[in-house]
Order: structure tokens, then C-alpha cells, then sequence
């Protein structure tokens, strides 16, 4: 790679950063929140726009109650070197009419608004990433593959079935999900996330008149409470948090059920199946109450790997020539669709603007970060394959960790139809398919299980 390729891209997409602030704008002011279809699939219908107007097929895949997938390739495309997988998602944590309390709008080099840094921002650098290639006549030796779910705020439910299919073939992946950090540093490792919830139940009696009577689920719920709290080790960077708690029906009654929303994140596999051990082995503490637990881990850790330390590595090399230092986040406690891929690919993360306030009403990106980052995500999408010579005895992931990785972190069917029931509104648009049109050719290449 020459710097007079990364000056090129560079000065392409400096040229173009209105359109990019326009395509931005766009995006955000079609405010799509998670579990509204109609919203989304109108924010969908964007990007897959922008993609077709370059030269790539597009397909919508079903995506259920909560909006429907984009899968994108080129249509001229190499069917001997494999794919490389861009990722993306429309969804935003911002209900509809979020943009008139936070309007878009420029402050200096920054700009605000509703899912600007989480991440349609990171949408516009793939759009422009692809555009940019092709205005200066370079085509990438590996095929980029497009995949923009519309469920990732809410654990990727759906479209995880997508990614792990198109991740397991693939020579690498990136997610454009925003930089940490104002120093717009890369993610290689993300602690896992699970979420339960506890169910005490007790028995209801007047609480006034025959409070013997009575068993409090809500009494048992604080202990339980309690208890979860000792499943802390932030030496080890793990949380337990209890957010959210329901219960009882009225102050005269001893309530007969209350629950508990649990949000767990664990740095490793090991971690998380040890904590959903404990979690499920609590019992009851009163006479007469019991308690049941649902739910589970939604992502695996994306846990330190070779592979994506070695992907890391040549961004940092490719971004100097872009004159920008990009360094390691290290260990991020949020988790992305990146926990997805990593297990079967080598994967980067974060290659999304520089900005700051992800779900909180100062989100924000550094505008000017814009074109610098496209072009070191145009940069690493001309890398070539690269055979594997060896086998890294270090390396932790194989192929039997992967299908174990499948087997524990699915989630319950049961969690599925409950969300299902809540979904409001109709899916805009019927989708083509229900699988990506992809050949998978047979190569030999590195992933983060092989290198």
C-alpha cells in the first residue's frame, strides 16, 4: 500500500464530505428505533440505495418483529479470494420524535443528533468507503460483503443467525461501530453481555389484616438482590448490575411477584458460564417462596485473539499513512456485533467517527473524522489475502470452541416470543430472502481459529 493510494482516497472523500454530511443528515432525521419495523425499513431503504447506486446487489433478509437485514455485495466481484464482511446497523436506541429535542445540527467540528455516533455515522463510511474505491479505480482482491442488521441495540436477536453464517466464511471483519474515545481508538476485545430476569414469587394476603398469612416476593426479591451483588469481581471486570425491579400490586397487599432485570458482562467464556452458574443456582430464601430464572447471554466475550491484534496492527500501520495514530481501547465493557464475528474471523471494531455520547442526549461525532476514517476502512478493504503458514499454538479458539460458543450463547426461545408479543407496528417492504446469496469458496486463509 502506497501513500499515493492513501493520499487519493483521502483527497476523494475530503472533496465529498457535504455529500457525506447530507447522506448523514438523511439517515438521522429518519429516526429508526429498534422494534419498529416501519421505521426502520424506511432507514434501511437508504443505505440500500446508496449501495445499489454503486454497482451492488442488494437483498432484504426476514428479520421477524424486528425489521428486516441488509445483505449487499458487488455485482462484479471475485469468486476465488473469498469475502471480507463490513458491519453495520440501522437501529438506534432513540424512540420516534427524539429529533426534536435533539435536532441535527453543526457546533464547530462536531455534530448532534439521534444515533449520529451509534451509528449511522459509521453507515455513511461504508457507503462512501465503497464510493471512494471506486472513483480512484481500485477493486479489493477480497469482496466486500455488506451486512446491516436492524436489531443490534437490542442483542442482535434476529440477524445473529445472518452474521455467524457470513462470518464463518470470511477472511476478516470490520465493524463500523464509533471510535472510544476522543483519541478514535480501535476495539479488539469486548467483554460479553447477558441479561436475565429473576422471578420471585410469593403469596398475597391482606397486609393489614392477616400479614401472617402472606409470603413478600418482594422480601425475597431484596435478598436475592443482595446476593447477586456479591457476584462483583472488578478485579476480573466483571458486573452484575441490577437495574430494573418490579413488584407487587398494591401498599395494602403482600405482593405475590416481583422481578428483577439483570444485566451481566464478563471479559471471558469462562466468566460468563461461571456467572450464569450462580445465577441459576440461587434458591429461595423464605417459607413458602420461589424464585425462577430466564434469559441468558445474548453475546459471547469478544475475547484478545492473535488474529485481531495482527488485523490491529496493519490498521495502525495503514492509518499512518492517512496521518492518523490510532492505538488500542483494550477491553471495552459495551459489546457490538463484533462479539459475533470474532469468534470466527478476525475482527476490528470501532473504525467508526471519532465522537462521544453513545445513547445519551450530547451524542455527537467529530466531523472531520469522517473522511480520515473511511479512508483507512477503504485502506483495509484493498488488503490482500493472506495464506496461513502455521498454526499459533497460543491461540485458544477452534472449531470445537466455536460450535460450543453457538450452543451456549443461543438465546431462549422462550425470550424470543415474549419480545415478539411486545413489537408493535408493521414491517415495511417484504424481504427477498431468507439467506444471503453467498459462495463461500474454499481457501485456505487465516482466521482467528486457525492463525
Amino acid at each position: 500500500m502506497t501513500r499515493r493510494t492513501a493520499a487519493s482516497l483521502l483527497g476523494w472523500l475530503t472533496e465529498h464530505r457535504l455529500e457525506m454530511d447530507l447522506l448523514l443528515e438523511e439517515l438521522v432525521l429518519a429516526e429508526s428505533p429498534s422494534l419498529e419495523p416501519d421505521a426502520l425499513g424506511r432507514a434501511m431503504q437508504i443505505i440500500e440505495r446508496e449501495l445499489a447506486d454503486v454497482g451492488y446487489i442488494t437483498r432484504l433478509l426476514r428479520g421477524g418483529v424486528y425489521g428486516h437485514h441488509l445483505y449487499a455485495r458487488p455485482r462484479d466481484r471475485s469468486r476465488h479470494t473469498g469475502h471480507q464482511l463490513l458491519v453495520g446497523h440501522v437501529d438506534t436506541v432513540w424512540p420516534r420524535g427524539s429529533i426534536a429535542g435533539m435536532p441535527f445540527r453543526h457546533a464547530g467540528d462536531e455534530l448532534y443528533g439521534p444515533g449520529v455516533y451509534d451509528m449511522k455515522s459509521g453507515l455513511v463510511e461504508i457507503v462512501f468507503a465503497v464510493r471512494a474505491l471506486a472513483a480512484v479505480g481500485l477493486m479489493p482482491e477480497v469482496t466486500p460483503v455488506v451486512f446491516v442488521n436492524a436489531d443490534e441495540e437490542v442483542g442482535s436477536v434476529d440477524s445473529r443467525r445472518h452474521l455467524v453464517r457470513l462470518a464463518r466464511g470470511a477472511i476478516r471483519a470490520f465493524v463500523l461501530e464509533g471510535a472510544s474515545g476522543r483519541r478514535g481508538k480501535l476495539k479488539t476485545a469486548r467483554k460479553g453481555s447477558g441479561r436475565f430476569t429473576l422471578t420471585a414469587h410469593g403469596r398475597a394476603a391482606h397486609a393489614g389484616s392477616s400479614p401472617e398469612e402472606g409470603v413478600s416476593a418482594i422480601l425475597e426479591l431484596a435478598e436475592q438482590i443482595r446476593r447477586l451483588n456479591t457476584f462483583n469481581d472488578p478485579g476480573r471486570g466483571i458486573t452484575v448490575n441490577v437495574g430494573m425491579v418490579d413488584g407487587g400490586l398494591r401498599s395494602n397487599v403482600i405482593a405475590p411477584v416481583a422481578t428483577a432485570e439483570i444485566d451481566v458482562r464478563v471479559p471471558t467464556e469462562v466468566d460468563a458460564r461461571r456467572v450464569e452458574s450462580a445465577i441459576r443456582a440461587l434458591r429461595a430464601t423464605l417459607p413458602g417462596a420461589s424464585i425462577e430464572v430466564s434469559g441468558g447471554f445474548r453475546r459471547p466475550p469478544m475475547e484478545p485473539s492473535s488474529a485481531n491484534a495482527a488485523l490491529f496492527r496493519r490498521a495502525q500501520e495503514l492509518a499512518e499513512l492517512v496521518g492518523v495514530h490510532v492505538e488500542d481501547a483494550g477491553l471495552v465493557g459495551g459489546s457490538s456485533d463484533a462479539n459475533l464475528t470474532s469468534p470466527y474471523t478476525p475482527t476490528l471494531d470501532g473504525l467508526g467517527p471519532v465522537g462521544d455520547g453513545a445513547h445519551a442526549a450530547d451524542e455527537r461525532i467529530v466531523v472531520s473524522s469522517l473522511a480520515e476514517r473511511a479512508t483507512l476502512l477503504a485502506l483495509l478493504m484493498l488488503e490482500p489475502v493472506t495464506p496461513c503458514s502455521t498454526v499459533t499454538a497460543s491461540e485458544s479458539h477452534d472449531r470445537q470452541m466455536r460450535s460450543e460458543v453457538d450452543e451456549v450463547f443461543a438465546v431462549e426461545r422462550s425470550e424470543r416470543t415474549l419480545l415478539a408479543a411486545r413489537a408493535p407496528g408493521e414491517v415495511v417492504g417484504r424481504p427477498e430472502s431468507d439467506e444471503p446469496d453467498l459462495e463461500i469458496p474454499e481457501i485456505e486463509v487465516c482466521s482467528s481459529g486457525d492463525s
